[in-house]
């Protein structure tokens, strides 16, 4: 432990987004230079799910999960004050904030204002559980919410999806489109990227837990399996860009134009968020918790429907890929915002 009771940085941590852009680099790069490796990544789907970007993102959920204490996850659900809080900012601001944002920013490009309003609808589930972690949240409180966004996800992103994509543009003059996707390819989804990785980690920690001790569990296994989770978004993050290198490369412009209202929405969604959070007493960990699922994206889901509905070469898809584009930096400054909030605000706390 460092002074202060922080931990100690590793080297792979601490240059973490420099690391990241790199990768960003290198996904861009290999795309755009190389349309063959493109292709052979392409062949490595099944339906409209990517298989390195399957195993990149379960691997990189793994570690987090399994550091979950699931034997106090009870607590979560007892405060409806939290719940009721995560519930009105993921399926009520979120949805209808990216909405204006979209129609606001992208009048005259309805693909790309159907792909930002679909990122809208797909509340993360997965990669916050990676910021949560990054940023010194409530790793209890982190698997709680995702796993109720999760639910919520099930039953009624395909409603969201009809209201937001079809029958409300309509309302409003503007150009909608049919979102097709059943209930059943969202719970596909949810499963594939936060499921499998849940379900690893649950067990891995009952059953470590029962045969080697809580103590050896969590000071000597989780080290061990912590970097596979950075190492794994490093990976994720290169396969992501080198899908769409090419475009990324040939369309700066347009590129631009989707990263502009993501940018505002991320930033927005988060600090009204951890506002919300300290307003209604919450410590830092559930803040910064809170904030986080509220203020990033499922955009596994969002590029996964795009691409299903509209196909991979669709402007919606090409907006849907632009999502984690702007959100990995974006989540990364804001992990470092939300640690400047700790020393600032709660530093009387402990986690």
């Amino acid at each position: 432990m460092s002074k202060g009771g922080r931990k100690q940085l590793s080297f792979l941590d601490r240059y973490l987004t420099l690391w990241i852009f790199m990768a960003m680099a290198v996904g861009i790069g290999a795309g755009y230079v190389s349309p063959g490796f493109v292709e052979e990544l392409n062949r490595l789907q099944v339906g409209t799910t990517s298989l390195p970007l399957a195993i990149g993102l379960i691997l990189m959920m793994y570690p987090p999960l399994a550091k979950v204490r699931y034997e106090e996850m009870g607590r979560v659900f007892k405060n409806v004050k939290v719940l009721a809080l995560s519930l009105i900012q993921n399926w009520l601001i979120g949805p209808v904030l990216m909405f204006f944002l979209a129609i606001l920013f992208l009048p005259d490009k309805p693909e790309y204002m159907v792909g930002l309003i679909m990122i809208g609808l797909a509340r993360c589930i997965a990669m916050v559980i990676v910021w949560n972690d990054l940023a010194e949240g409530d790793t209890e409180y982190a698997a709680g919410l995702v796993a109720f966004n999760s639910i919520f996800q099930m039953l009624f992103f395909t409603v969201y999806a009809y209201v937001f994509v079809t029958v409300i543009p309509e309302w409003l003059g503007i150009e909608g489109a049919i979102v097709d996707i059943t209930m059943a390819e969202v719970a596909k989804s949810v499963f594939i990227y936060l499921g499998i990785p849940f379900i690893a980690g649950m067990l891995t920690r009952f059953t470590f837990v029962k045969v080697k001790g809580r103590d050896w569990y969590e000071q000597v296994f989780i080290p061990k399996i912590s970097p596979i989770t950075l190492i794994a978004l490093l990976f994720t993050i290169i396969m992501m860009f080198s899908l769409k290198g090419n475009v990324i490369v040939s369309l700066p412009l347009d590129v631009v134009r989707v990263a502009i209202p993501l940018l505002i929405y991320f930033i927005v969604m988060f600090f009204v968020s951890f506002f919300l959070g300290r307003k209604i007493g919450a410590n830092y960990p559930v803040t910064t918790t809170l904030a986080f699922t509220a203020g990033s994206n499922n955009f596994e889901l969002a590029i996964a429907v795009a691409v299903g509905v509209f196909g991979i070469h669709s402007g919606a898809a090409f907006a849907a890929v632009i999502g984690p584009l702007v959100e990995v930096p974006v989540m990364i400054a804001l992990v470092n915002v939300a640690l400047w909030f700790q020393r600032k605000y709660f530093q009387t706390q402990t986690k």
